[in-house]
């Protein structure tokens, strides 16, 4: 067997077959040292990439009978396009363990969580609530457990919350023994994100559309997006399997939804139609800190899935008031002499820096980074009336500054110039710091990806805490950030 990337997922797909008696080759461009030297521990060859973009003499006379690709490759690199003309069987990680996940005995529930953003929370707190109704349940898949670790625990699991990305949904078959057939399943919502890897919003959209095939209880999907409902509507789904709405407004019969402060089930009870079961409060919502509009639909979300994998109200109830979301998600780090410091690192695109933005009535916005392909004038356009002044930082920064001269002239923008990645976010934040006024928002929500300055969203996300923390203290980076260039100017 060959395995493409020892990232966590190729690391997980080669301990797997090794268990299992497979002979393992692991091709890797710059491999992790940690992973690498336990690989001949469990008996695992490693090939070392000089590049990617040719298939070394040692990978041709291994001759492998079934490749298993990590995410991050894309649908046209050679390894692909090699392994289908020698009519290779091409599997990803969530495939090998769908196949493998009688191994250790009766095989779990899963239970599949996609979506542009919002993925990782809901998967949490899906997991929390069947926990709380006394399943044994372990979130796992893209939010950072390999989901074939969660397979192989010997303890085994009643329910598997599996997080997707969209990148591990496009490798999944839709018929055959590979195919998935989840309890119950969510797209959260669809917006423009990786273009560049799939290829443009149409592939983008039918890799997220795969999350509802063959689903066997309850298709999840929300209503303030329409195109996870033509989802649902185009989906192959087995018999009895159910559409469930979810939004933030008074629920139809087969929703979840709001009335007045209180969340509400109106689909998993006999008297729908004229009957709502209470499942949590609008205040829990907001402890939980997750009062966001996303951070709302969220937690619907994760309600009518754990609903339909039978957890009781009260349960839903009790595992959203005792759960927080992760770092790096819409976080106060502080406030002080009237203005909010809020990290929202995980703004990885323009669809959740808008939901971020739509919270705050007055903005300094931090924006820039690795865009992906997308376009931010949009969403420019739409919270320009918001933005007492914008910060962009990243490597190119020169889409940013199109999109504000073009959508907004008026607002003041600076640039964060800095060589030095530790000195962006200090000057970042001491910039801002000159420019807020009491009551607004200090937003990181970047709306763009990290890696051109950062190690990852989260490492964007605590250098700007520090950053903000070290501001309060008096103790401030002496760079600057320089106004941009407006138009005429």
């Amino acid at each position: 067997m060959l395995v493409l990337g020892l990232g966590v997922t190729g690391f997980a797909a080669a301990d797997t077959l090794a268990e299992l008696g497979a002979r393992v080759l692991i091709a890797a461009q710059a491999p992790d040292d940690d992973r690498a030297r336990i690989l001949p521990v469990i008996g695992v060859d490693l090939l070392e990439l000089e590049s990617d973009d040719a298939i070394p003499d040692a990978v041709e006379q291994f001759d492998p009978e079934l490749v298993i690709i990590s995410p991050g490759f894309r649908p046209d690199h050679p390894f692909v396009a090699w392994a289908h003309q020698r009519d290779t069987a091409i599997w990803g990680d969530v495939e090998l363990a769908w196949r493998l996940r009688d191994k250790v005995g009766v095989p779990a529930e899963w239970i599949l969580v996609t979506g542009t953003n919002g993925k990782t929370t809901t998967t949490q707190l899906t997991a929390t609530m069947l926990q709380e109704h006394g399943v044994r349940v372990a979130p796992c898949g893209n939010i950072g457990v390999p989901v074939l670790d969660a397979i192989r625990d010997p303890a085994g699991f009643d329910v598997l919350v599996v997080e997707l990305s969209s990148f591990q949904l496009h490798w999944l078959p839709l018929d055959g023994p590979g195919a998935l057939r989840p309890l119950a399943s969510v797209c959260l919502n669809l917006a423009d994100d990786h273009y560049d890897w799939h290829g443009g919003p149409e592939a983008y959209a039918a890799a997220k559309a795969k999350v509802y095939a063959s689903t066997r209880v309850a298709c999840v999907y929300n209503l303030a997006d329409e195109a996870t409902r033509v989802m649902v509507e185009d989906a192959e789904v087995q018999e009895g399997c159910r559409a469930i709405g979810f939004g933030a407004s008074i629920p139809g019969p087969s929703d979840v939804g709001v009335v007045d402060d209180l969340l509400v089930d109106r689909a998993f009870l006999d008297e729908r139609a004229t009957t709502a079961i209470e499942l949590g409060s609008l205040a829990d919502v907001h402890a939980a800190g997750l009062a966001t509009p996303h951070g709302l639909a969220n937690t619907l979300a994760a309600s009518a899935l754990a609903r339909a994998a039978g957890a009781a109200p009260v349960a839903v109830r009790d595992a959203l008031r005792r759960f927080r979301v992760d770092h790096h998600r819409t976080e106060l780090v502080l406030e002080a002499e009237g203005i909010a410091w809020v990290d929202d690192s995980k703004a990885t695109n323009p669809h959740a820096a808008a939901s971020a933005l739509s919270a705050y009535r007055s903005v300094v916005w931090i924006v820039g980074g690795l865009l992906k392909g997308v376009d931010l004038a949009p969403l420019v356009e739409a919270h320009r009336h918001r933005l007492r002044a914008v910060i962009a930082i990243g490597v190119d920064r020169t889409a940013v500054l199109a999109a504000f001269e073009r959508h907004a002239p008026g607002v003041p923008l600076f640039e964060v110039d800095e060589a030095d990645t530790g000195a962006v976010m200090p000057t970042a934040v001491r910039t801002a710091a000159e420019v807020a006024q009491h009551g607004d928002t200090v937003l990181l929500a970047p709306a763009a990806a990290s890696m051109d300055q950062f190690a990852d969203y989260a490492d964007r996300g605590t250098r700007f805490a520090a950053a903000v923390r070290q501001h309060a203290e008096g103790e401030t980076h002496d760079g600057s950030a320089t106004p941009a260039p407006q138009p005429g100017a």
